[in-house]
């Protein structure tokens, strides 16, 4: 089942006086989902935006392995900002950029991208936990500025829990479900289908979906015609 519902900082797990937080998930994750990143990644150069970055340890993973690409970490959470910066100041990596304040609810997501400060186009954007613990303009916003940033050979990796053709593909992620929907009815694990049908609406595609531990599913997108 998925892995983040309560806020980090407001889960139980230790924060450091920089304001590090750790995620227990982030253990759990990070090296199945690299997997799959480095694949696409390697040997390439760009940007990359992860949206939702949390504790900001999993961009500080990525970047340690690829130095010819500079990642922006983001996020909406102050508490999460915070966590980032500190995370990048310790990793002391060059080709980490300062945590930008993204809200998924507006399609023009990225303002550095609007004011020069950031990249024309991006690589790749990476965006795990996210949108099934939030309404669902957040999962449109998303795809609206995917389709808008990412350039052409550009992809878009998702990860989290989702539905096939209405069903749940585990018995743990239909408990799952319940629980966040009781929580907010807005919130809930997502099909397939339907967040196919946002990439086709901007002029993405599925290219490839990755099994991956605990009931989890990676959704890479690419431009319509994309191969994977």
């Amino acid at each position: 089942m998925a892995e983040y519902v309560v806020e980090f900082g407001k889960d139980g797990r230790p924060v450091e006086p920089d304001g590090r937080l750790d995620a227990a998930a982030f253990h759990r994750n990070h090296e199945p989902i690299w997997a799959v990143l480095q694949r696409f990644l390697a040997g390439k150069s760009g940007d990359v935006v992860e949206v939702g970055s949390g504790t900001g340890q999993h961009v500080v993973h990525f970047a340690r392995h690829t130095p010819d690409i500079t990642w922006w970490p983001s996020d909406l959470n102050e508490r999460h900002l915070k966590s980032i910066e500190a995370w990048r100041a310790h990793a002391a990596l060059p080709n980490i950029r300062p945590a930008l304040r993204i809200d998924l609810t507006d399609p023009a997501w990225c303002p550095p991208m609007h004011d020069g400060s950031g990249p024309a186009e991006l690589l790749a954007v990476f965006c795990a936990n996210v949108i099934h613990i939030a309404p669902w303009r957040v999962a449109e916003g998303l795809f609206a500025g995917a389709g808008r940033y990412l350039r052409s050979d550009g992809r878009l990796f998702l990860y989290g829990p989702f539905k096939r053709d209405g069903k749940h593909t585990a018995m743990s992620n239909a408990v799952f479900d319940t629980s966040l929907r009781q929580q907010d009815a807005e919130w809930g694990v997502r099909d397939i289908a339907d967040v196919e049908k946002l990439a086709a609406g901007v002029g993405l595609a599925l290219v490839e979906t990755v099994p991956m531990p605990a009931n989890n599913l990676i959704l890479v997108f690419g431009r319509s015609g994309a191969s994977a």
